[in-house]
């Protein structure tokens, strides 16, 4: 990532290789730590080898130093802090969400949008306000991503290329809406109800796999329509305390950021409701919205032009790094 005198920033090389669980298992923290172990040093090689540059033109290396599981953090602090060491470079350790909005900022070009930060950990809404990133609303229990990617595995869905995906293919083809709790409490959702109650219809006596002959004139129920129902119903949860956020401020933008982010299905859901408050939404593909490096090295680059920078005995993890706790320094 390279920041130009201008303010803008130029991709010179966005690079990742993500880990893709096997069937019917969620990412567990060994194995994802084993697998960033395997891949950091060769994705950093390719990366710095299709951007033309050495090692010694870096400014700094940035590391995610939360939020995350603690074996994945780990492991891959572990490399910034070696790279640091032998190139004599300073570190920056960075906030992963703070990291998703500060890339769908300058890939958009939002300037100050009411921000729906969806992915398989978090689920918050956040607007900005002197220097701090204020969260509104978030998930009580689990996270949007982690709503869907576990009822992927019970019905069965692929975790290639990731189960959100496959959910959202699957929905198109649903046809009929049941009924499903609508948990919005204030500014904040809760989802953990909404899947025990979606996954209790796949034992229903009306429920049929796809692969299962019935006739469709039936009362049945199939996994394409739970889909369907558990994405209308979680999305338009989100809608609803977006649009809150959004008058409660004034803005007329709105960013969506992280995985679940590249479902079109939530972004046409919220643009309708964008459209109908005069405003517009700001999203980005999946290059962007899925977990990368470059959204790092992007966040910590303008940290790190602030004068911060991360001493190596401090250049420790945490699993609960909240969006509210970092200083926003180069907003104004």
């Amino acid at each position: 990532m390279k920041h130009n005198e201008d303010g803008s920033a130029t991709v010179l090389a966005n690079v990742r290789h993500t880990y893709i669980t096997p069937p019917g298992e969620g990412f567990l923290p060994r194995d994802t730590a084993q697998h960033h172990r395997e891949w950091a040093i060769k994705v950093i090689k390719d990366a710095v080898s299709r951007a033309g540059i050495s090692m010694h033109d870096l400014d700094c290396i940035c590391y995610t130093k939360g939020p995350g599981m603690g074996a994945p953090l780990q492991s891959v602090a572990l490399v910034a802090r070696t790279l640091a060491i032998l190139f004599n470079k300073p570190l920056v350790g960075v906030n992963h969400c703070v990291g998703h909005i500060e890339m769908g900022r300058e890939i958009t070009g939002a300037q100050n949008p009411v921000v729906l930060y969806v992915s398989g950990g978090n689920t918050q809404v956040i607007a900005y306000s002197r220097q701090c990133y204020r969260i509104f609303g978030e998930t009580l229990d689990i996270a949007v991503g982690n709503c869907l990617d576990r009822f992927a595995r019970v019905i069965n869905l692929s975790n290639d290329p990731s189960p959100g995906y496959n959910i959202e293919q699957e929905a198109k083809k649903g046809k009929r809406f049941v009924p499903l709790p609508y948990t919005t409490k204030g500014m904040d959702i809760s989802l953990s109800g909404i899947l025990t109650s979606v996954e209790s219809y796949t034992m229903d006596e009306r429920f049929r796999h796809t692969d299962v002959p019935y006739n469709p004139e039936d009362d049945v129920i199939t996994p394409a329509d739970l889909c369907y129902s558990l994405q209308e119903t979680v999305f338009a949860m989100l809608v609803e305390i977006t649009e809150r956020a959004m008058a409660h401020i004034g803005s007329t933008e709105v960013l969506i950021v992280g995985g679940v982010g590249c479902n079109e299905r939530l972004q046409e859901m919220m643009g309708i409701m964008a459209q109908e408050r005069g405003g517009q939404v700001f999203a980005t593909d999946e290059r962007f919205c899925i977990d990368n490096g470059i959204m790092i090295a992007h966040a910590g680059l303008l940290s790190y032009r602030m004068g911060y920078h991360t001493p190596l005995e401090k250049s420790t993890c945490t699993q609960r790094f909240r969006t509210d706790e970092v200083h926003v320094a180069w907003r104004l």
